[in-house]
Formats: structure tokens, C-alpha cells, sequence
């Protein structure tokens, strides 16, 4: 393993500094430290607050990670309180929680993290800890202390498997007193420990243990190589076929968001001839459990036609669940009530991987955990078989009362939260606006306009607000069939499926019928109907497929029931897709499908729809100048009021969300009030 560390960022830097850059260099490692995995410790004089000096542990706080932790996510918690508990045969994880939080410098730092104590009991200055690949895989097999010892020799220190917390914090700083001439603590399934003088020294160390596990492993491997497992070159049933039933039968309860994972380690790892039974022994190591329950489900398709990859998967997940329920009655106690049971992964050989979570980077946690977890499988299986924590440990750790108090202190989720949306016409104006609310309420979103480069302006901006992966931009010009197909498959590859469709692009030629062109009558149809057609067939499939119900919601125009002067081609176009909305109203609703439409008027900032020369005919219809177009439209709505892309969104945000539920085939103008175009 490549050692990371350079002098010069942290030459003559707090031993604070010196702690979060080793965090940083850990966490550029994934077979170290995963999403918050990982701790580490310094331990420094400090003055109280009432100026006497004392030693203290800044330690790494609860749910930081590694990779991005800053200073002041580092709690100090003086030393001259945690020792003591050494001297304790035993206490709560309650009160060691409530403890702790009594021991802190300062009262409004994070919480420290719950191996507190494990960091405090060793008698050494820095500390680090990993939930190293390479070590894991040394102890996650039927050799375990021998493949450690053939590995180490009597260089480090073997602790058996105890739940985070103090019986395992007091079962560390004993090995540690006993064996002073150690190179470091091996957790059993939990990792590697090593220390120093300084965080430098504790990761020099580290990293040289590694890089011995990882040689070790490989000569293993080496000795045993019989080739890679052939996986086909092409899937046995395309992943956007699969996926949005995947999701709908994932989603009777709530609505879950998906990754997928086809890359060619995946693909040779689900070729394994013993996968059914290696991978259901479970996961590497407590933490992983948290995210990626005990198992994955394993499904070989036999059938390929829709109705049969449905068939195939709901079996799948029966018996996935009716297992859970059997493994919860045989290691539940009385009161506990037990979690969903549904898995976080599935794996169909052939095709790929898929990961669920609440949102993209909860599926992103399970996806790169179990990336690794492949590896560590396939190492232990080459040191004599892969082997884990028993049902029993398993259950406690997946069942920790702490785990599961954390859970209650979720805040409510957004209206909008793990649903998916598409939107047309997005890169500008009530596009843009509209894929902004939807995912402040917290949507995933698929930006798409012509304009592709303003499409991932607008998605990068999403990103940036909202988190990891939670929009992606595509160019689509939604009058050609197959680029319409290629976005609502990438919807699918990259989230599942699909919740809400925002059918928005559109173009407003104007002229007199009389003096229209036909090629600009055809465009007007092209974009303004047949591309809402195209968008909408596609939402349909994927829809029907899922089995949750969506929302399609087209944004029409005033001129649907109000059509004006020199705009024909717009209006005749308009009012085709107000028909197609109320159409799809009547035949989704069986399949809880709603339609619904908006109707807009005047949105000229930020629209790429109002251009100059737009602007300039419909002032040149009305008898006004260019400068006086904006006030004109403002004084003929009821309200006098300016009307603006954000007010439309809002409009959409209500159809899209949960209190439009029984609302289909409607149409709400977002016009001010134009008593000419009340629909009727």
C-alpha cells in the first residue's frame, strides 16, 4: 500500500493539524476507511477552563469522515475522567455515552466517537484505527488466528470479537498492557489498531502492516490462480429492463432509489461458481452491517420477458423476507420490534449489481461497501474459506440499541424525498426553476434540455445544494424517438426509474396562419405535441413497469384556453398536448397514474422561450413597444401581479408531491388571473 504521508504540508503543524492530515491521507485509502469509517487519536496537554493543565484525547467525533473531517470535528475529552473507568469491570453503552459527553473540554463539540474509551485505555500517544480490506480479509476466514499468526508471527496482538464499546475498549487496553512490545491489535473482524509517538509514526506503522497483509494475501492468491470466472459479454437481459420492476417491487412500502454495478470486477465476481454460498455468510465487519444488512439476495433470472423478470424477482424477495423473519424469531428478544426486510443489495449474475438506499448516497454507501466486501470474500476464500460474524453477533450489532436510537433522531423527510423526476426543457427558465424546487423538496433529478451544456449547469448547481449524484444532465432534443429512449434508460441505469415527469420544452413560433411556413407549422407540432408524446410514452412504460403510480405534469399555456393573435401555430400545438394530458389522465388512472397540466403566462426572466425576436412580434401583435411588453401583460391579469418561472414551479411542486394524491386531468393556470383563459 502506497504511503501517502509527505512532511511539508504539516512540518512544525499542532499535533491537531498533524491528526487530520493522517485522517485525510486514511481517507484517500478505500481499502482502509469507508464513508465514516475509521478512528483515530491524539493525546496533548491542554488547560482547563479554569487555567490548570490537564491531558486530553482529541478524538476523531461521531459520523465524521475521514476524508473531508476539519479541526473542529476532533472533541477533546480530558483524560484524567476516562482512565479511571479503566479500573470498571463493566458499564453500559447508556452510561458510557452520557459519561463521555461529561467529559468533554468544550460542552457543544460533536459527540466523541463510541470507541472513546478504546483509544483512551491505550497507553500511547496517537492511535489509529482502520477496517482495513486486506486485514479483514485475514481474519474473515475458517483459519483466522493461524492465517493471522502465519501472516504476523507473534508481532501482533490478537482481540477476540466484542461490540464496540467497553467491554471491547477494556479488552484492548488490557492486550496492549500485556504484550508492550506489539506492532499492533488486530480486532477480530473489526480491523487493524497501531500507534505512535506522533499520527505520523501510528500510520507509518499502519501502512506497513497493510502492505505485508496485502503481500501475503497476494502470494496466497498466486499459488492458487486457476483463472478469472468468465462473465457473458453482453447482459443476459438489458439492466433498464430490470430495474424499474426491481424498484416498484422494492418500493411497496416506501419508494427506495437505486445504483447499479457493471463494471468488469463485478461482473467476474458474480460469475463465481460458489457465489450462492459465499456470499451469504455475511458482511466483513459490524460497521458494514449497518448499511448492507447481513446477506444480499442472489437472483438467477430464468426468464427474460418483463412478466417473468417480475415473477422471478417477487419470488426472489419472499423468500429473502420470510428468512429475515426467521433469522429476527431466532435471535430477537422479547419487545424488539424488527426492521424492514427487505435487502440493500442484489446481485444477478450476468447483468450486475444494484445497491438501494434512501436517497443516491445512501445506495453510493452500500455500492462501494460491498465493492470491497467482493474483495475481502474473494481473498478469504483463497486463505481457506470465507467466514464471518455468527447469526448471534450479527443480530446484536445490527440490532445495537445505540444504532437504533440514532435512527429516531432522523429528521422527517422532504416531500419529494426518494422520488425521481425528469424534466424537459430545464436549462433555462421555467425548466430550470422547476428542477431546482423539486429538488430542494428532495427529488432526484434528470436535467434534460438542447442546450446540454446549460442542462449540467443547471445539475451541477442541484448537485452542489443538495448532495452526492443528486442530478445528472443529458442533452435531448425531445422530438428525435431515440434520444427520448436513451434518456429514460439512463434514468433508469443511473436511479432505478421513475416518480414525475415534467414535460416542459417547448417553442413559440409566431405569424399569421396566413403566412406561416409549413416548416414552421410542422416544427411547432414536432416540439410542442409529438415531443410531449414521445416523453410521455417512455414515462408510461417505465411507470407500468414500476407498479407505484407517478405524476405527469406538461406545462401547456394560457393560449390553450385563451389562444392569441398571430400564435397560431403555438396554440393549435398547445391545446394537442392539453389533450394528451387529459388522455393520459384516463388512462393511467388504473395504474395510479396521475396527469395534469399548467398553464403559464408572460414568464420572461431567465426564458430561453422569450426571445429578442419573440419579444418583438408579440409586442408588434398587441400595438405596443418592446420595452412595454413586460407592464402590458402584468396589467391585464386580475391580480396586477408579475408572474415569474419560480411561481410556476410552486404550481408543480403541488402536482408533483403527496397533496395532489387524488388531483388527475386538471388544469391550474399560473397566470394572475387572465378571465379570458379560466378554464371552462
Amino acid at each position: 500500500m502506497l504511503n501517502r504521508w509527505q512532511t511539508g504540508p504539516v512540518l512544525n503543524a499542532s499535533a491537531l493539524d498533524q491528526l487530520v492530515y493522517q485522517s485525510r491521507m486514511v481517507g484517500e485509502e478505500e481499502s482502509l476507511v469507508l464513508w465514516g469509517g475509521g478512528n483515530n487519536s491524539v493525546k496533548e496537554p491542554a488547560l482547563d477552563l479554569l487555567g490548570q493543565p490537564v491531558e486530553v484525547m482529541y478524538i476523531k467525533g461521531s459520523g465524521s469522515d475521514m476524508k473531508s473531517i476539519v479541526p473542529a470535528q476532533y472533541p477533546a475529552v480530558r483524560l484524567d475522567w476516562v482512565r479511571p473507568l479503566f479500573e470498571r469491570d463493566e458499564m453500559s453503552d447508556e452510561d458510557m455515552v452520557a459519561y463521555l459527553a461529561r467529559c468533554l473540554m468544550d460542552p457543544t463539540s460533536p459527540r466523541p466517537s463510541i470507541e472513546t474509551l478504546l483509544h483512551g485505555f491505550l497507553p500511547y500517544r496517537a492511535v489509529l484505527h482502520t477496517h482495513t480490506d486486506a486485514i479483514l480479509a485475514l481474519t474473515n476466514n475458517e483459519g483466522r488466528e493461524e492465517t493471522v499468526r502465519e501472516c504476523f508471527g507473534d508481532r501482533v496482538v490478537l482481540v477476540p470479537y466484542y461490540l464496540p464499546g467497553f467491554k471491547l475498549s477494556k479488552a484492548v487496553g488490557l492486550a496492549a498492557r500485556q504484550n508492550p512490545d506489539a506492532e499492533g491489535l488486530i480486532l477480530m473482524n473489526h480491523g487493524l489498531i497501531t500507534w505512535g509517538n506522533d499520527p505520523q509514526e501510528a500510520y507509518n506503522n499502519h501502512i506497513k502492516l497493510v502492505t505485508e497483509a496485502e503481500e501475503f494475501i497476494r502470494a496466497k492468491r498466486n499459488q492458487q490462480f486457476q483463472g478469472a470466472p468468465l462473465f457473458p459479454a453482453s447482459p443476459v437481459v438489458e439492466p433498464e429492463t430490470i430495474a424499474p420492476i426491481l424498484r416498484g417491487l422494492l418500493s411497496a412500502d416506501k419508494p427506495v432509489i437505486l445504483e447499479f454495478d457493471n463494471s468488469p470486477e463485478t461482473l467476474e465476481f458474480l460469475a463465481r461458481p460458489d457465489l450462492a454460498t459465499a456470499t451469504q455468510v455475511g458482511p466483513a465487519t459490524p460497521d458494514h452491517l449497518l448499511y448492507t444488512k447481513r446477506f444480499p439476495l442472489v437472483v438467477e433470472l430464468l426468464e427474460t420477458s418483463p412478466e417473468g423478470i417480475r415473477n422471478n424477482l417477487a419470488q426472489a424477495l419472499g423468500r429473502y423476507a420470510a428468512a429475515y423473519q426467521e433469522y429476527f424469531a431466532a435471535n430477537s428478544k422479547a419487545g424488539e420490534t424488527m426492521l424492514d426486510a427487505l435487502p440493500r443489495i442484489v446481485l444477478v449474475p450476468g447483468v450486475g449489481m444494484w445497491t438501494l438506499g434512501k436517497d443516491s448516497r445512501a445506495a453510493r454507501i452500500v455500492a462501494d461497501i460491498y465493492r470491497h466486501t467482493m474483495q475481502i470474500i474473494a481473498n478469504a476464500q483463497a486463505l481457506g474459506g470465507y467466514a464471518t460474524l455468527s447469526p448471534e453477533n450479527a443480530f446484536s450489532a445490527e440490532y445495537w440499541p445505540l444504532e437504533l436510537y440514532k435512527l429516531t433522531l432522523l429528521p422527517k423527510e422532504k416531500d419529494l424525498a426518494r422520488r425521481i423526476a425528469l424534466v424537459t426543457g430545464a436549462a433555462s427558465g421555467i425548466g430550470r426553476a422547476i428542477a431546482r424546487r423539486l429538488a430542494e423538496e428532495g427529488a432526484h433529478v434528470i436535467v434534460t434540455d438542447l442546450n446540454g451544456e446549460g442542462a449540467e449547469l443547471v445539475a451541477a448547481e442541484i448537485r452542489q445544494k443538495n448532495g452526492l449524484n443528486r442530478a445528472i444532465a443529458l442533452t435531448l432534443n425531445v422530438t428525435d424517438p431515440e434520444q427520448v429512449e436513451a434518456a429514460f434508460k439512463t434514468a433508469c441505469r443511473t436511479y432505478g426509474g421513475l416518480d414525475i415527469l415534467v414535460s416542459n420544452a417547448g417553442i413559440a413560433p409566431v405569424g399569421a396562419i396566413d403566412k406561416l411556413q409549413l416548416h414552421e407549422w410542422d416544427l411547432s407540432l414536432a416540439i410542442n405535441t409529438t415531443g410531449h408524446f414521445l416523453v410521455t410514452r417512455a414515462s408510461l412504460d417505465i411507470l407500468k413497469k414500476q407498479g407505484i403510480g407517478g405524476s405527469l405534469i406538461y406545462n401547456a399555456t394560457k393560449n390553450v384556453t385563451a389562444p392569441g393573435k398571430d400564435f397560431g401555430a403555438y396554440s393549435v400545438a398547445k391545446a394537442a398536448e392539453a389533450q394528451l394530458c387529459r388522455i393520459v389522465a384516463i388512462e393511467g388512472g388504473e395504474f395510479g397514474i396521475r396527469a395534469n397540466m399548467l398553464n403559464p403566462d408572460a414568464i420572461f426572466e431567465g426564458s430561453s422561450l422569450w426571445s429578442e425576436d419573440l419579444k418583438a412580434k408579440r409586442a408588434a401583435a398587441y400595438g405596443i413597444s418592446v420595452a412595454e411588453l413586460p407592464n402590458f401583460y402584468r396589467q391585464r391579469n386580475l391580480l396586477k401581479a408579475e408572474v415569474t418561472a419560480e411561481d410556476v414551479a410552486e404550481a408543480a411542486l403541488f402536482l408533483a408531491g403527496p397533496r395532489a394524491t387524488k388531483t388527475t386531468g386538471a388544469m391550474i393556470p399560473v397566470d394572475g388571473g387572465v378571465k379570458e383563459a379560466f378554464p371552462r
